[in-house]
């Protein structure tokens, strides 16, 4: 059965992602093409402080000829009290950015940075942002990101200069999607949609993701581990899309700090580990075909990322190979992926 649904999924060939409202992309995301930013403000204390507190401070944003005040804060858990010497900020706009300006509609925005200002740690941002651009490729209900050349200013002094990007807000990926983002502590399986369970969980298995869930979230945390829900309401809880975000314990980014998680039973996070339902295995091989027609695109998004050098590059395209060689056929698919397949 599971070879006859291959060849059939083969037989349609690269069939496009199924279709996303209309919903308005805002500036910011509404281009590609890298942006030169300067944030001004306590930065060195901001550092200073960041495991014990995600208090905000004033601070500017200068980009494109225009200065925005804004709230700067460092946001997140790990990587701001346990793995990061730079944490991660949040960029909050008050008063909103007037119309016309590159960042309007924004209200909050979440800035993925270098973690430690070392080259070493800025190509790590860079793997990530790609992480997020391969899963654009492969879906429009995905986070759109921007990346940005971030010049970070304390006072006269110039602290840094390093790559980082912007995170579009779940309220702006959601309205695209034409639902609502779901806030719930946890759901069963038979919530989401299976083909949008299926594409996650596959793009996981692609990335070398050792650190997320889609239906649950760390106990005593609201669902879901470094995944978003959209339905068509608030209150829907059924035919749900899991939106992932947060990339960089996989094996693509590889970061020192990386750990997998103890279920995943495996040794390094460059080790992959199918962790999608057994429920949506035929959903899965349907998924597969578009993946592999969707290669070349991502090896031209590899190859045309700013910053990357080239010893990213070559490992970026090898990682990704190792994911191919183990969809290739139905057989190395149920061997590879779905004997590991969760209940």
């Amino acid at each position: 059965m599971r070879r006859l649904i291959w060849l059939a999924a083969l037989s349609l060939g690269s069939a496009s992602p199924a279709a996303v409202a209309a919903g308005r992309v805002k500036p910011l995301f509404a281009e590609d093409a890298p942006i030169e930013v300067t944030i001004s403000g306590p930065i060195r204390e901001i550092v200073r402080t960041a495991a014990r507190s995600t208090d905000p401070h004033p601070a500017t944003l200068e980009a494109r000829g225009e200065t925005l005040p804004i709230e700067l804060s460092a946001r997140g858990i790990s990587r701001r009290t346990e793995s990061c010497e730079f944490p991660p900020l949040r960029v909050a706009f008050a008063p909103k950015p007037a119309d016309g300006s590159l960042f309007e509609g924004q209200h909050k925005l979440k800035l993925v940075d270098h973690c430690r200002d070392t080259n070493q740690f800025e190509q790590l941002t860079l793997r990530e942002y790609v992480a997020y651009r391969l899963y654009q490729i492969l879906t429009p209900e995905s986070f759109k990101v921007r990346l940005a050349r971030v010049t970070y200013v304390d006072g006269d002094r110039q602290v840094t200069q390093r790559w980082g990007f912007f995170v579009e807000d779940i309220d702006d990926t959601s309205k695209r999607m034409g639902g609502k983002e779901i806030s719930v502590p946890s759901l069963p399986s038979t919530a989401l949609l299976p083909e949008a369970a299926a594409r996650v969980a596959l793009f996981q298995y692609l990335i070398g993701n050792a650190d997320w869930a889609m239906i649950a979230g760390p106990k005593g945390r609201d669902c879901c581990h470094n995944s978003k829900l959209v339905g068509a309401t608030e209150e829907a809880r059924t035919s749900i899309t899991p939106v992932p975000y947060d990339f960089d314990i996989t094996g693509l980014v590889d970061p020192p700090y990386a750990a997998p998680a103890p279920q995943m039973r495996i040794s390094s996070v460059r080790s992959r580990r199918y962790w999608g339902f057994c429920r949506d295995s035929d959903e899965l091989l349907r998924r597969v075909p578009s993946f592999i027609a969707a290669r070349p695109a991502m090896e031209a998004e590899i190859a045309g990322t700013p910053g990357l050098d080239d010893r990213s590059r070559k490992d970026l395209v090898a990682y990704l190979g190792g994911f191919f060689e183990d969809v290739a056929t139905p057989e190395r698919i149920e061997k590879k992926l779905l004997r590991d397949c969760r209940n």
